[in-house]
């Protein structure tokens, strides 16, 4: 089948997707009315009760890209703990320049209670290991999926999920510090 073929059935088919979905049902000569459902987002609730939240998560992603740098608290380069200490610091939180020592800050919450703005917890490069290594800022939670910024030593300042089986394996905890910036 030729390019221009297939560009032609893609595109008939398209369409008639399209025009399915646009026909009205009638019923008892009536046309049908299709409530949809409203999606409440728990993230957007979050951030209302505590709306610095959503400038902290905005400020961690207006660094994306900057390099990883060991006992870096810079823009010059991040360490994990030295980027969320960074982040928090900004707001008025004065974080611990340690994962572990981070890792005591706040309060522990199950990992399906987890909500943007907490911090997520993981151990060192191996996955054996039990002591705290690693931490990140999550910015969302949508289902079961949690996706975090971190400063990793291999690509800086970027985004991850917890689903990933890297990750998984040397998950430790989630800690909430987001109720420290409702006091300030």
């Amino acid at each position: 089948m030729t390019r221009k073929m297939l560009l032609a059935v893609i595109c008939t088919v398209s369409f008639g997707i399209v025009q399915a979905q646009n026909v009205p049902t009638v019923l008892n000569g009536a046309p049908a009315v299709t409530e949809v459902p409203t999606v409440t987002s728990t993230k957007e609730a979050f951030y209302e009760q505590i709306p610095l939240v959503k400038e902290v998560i905005s400020f961690a992603k207006a660094h994306l890209s900057i390099r990883y740098r060991s006992g870096g608290t810079t823009t010059r380069g991040f360490d994990c703990s030295g980027f969320t200490r960074f982040c928090y610091n900004k707001f008025g939180i004065s974080l611990p320049h340690s994962s572990a020592a981070q890792g005591t800050v706040g309060q522990a919450v199950n990992k399906e209670a987890a909500q943007p703005g907490d911090l997520i917890l993981f151990k060192g490069h191996s996955a054996g290991g039990s002591r705290i290594g690693h931490v990140g800022m999550i910015t969302e939670v949508i289902g079961d999926q949690i996706k975090f910024i971190h400063s990793a030593w291999n690509g800086g300042v970027r985004y991850d999920y917890l689903h990933a089986s890297y990750y998984q394996r040397r998950f430790v905890g989630v800690r909430r510090v987001a109720h420290l910036l409702a006091e300030k």
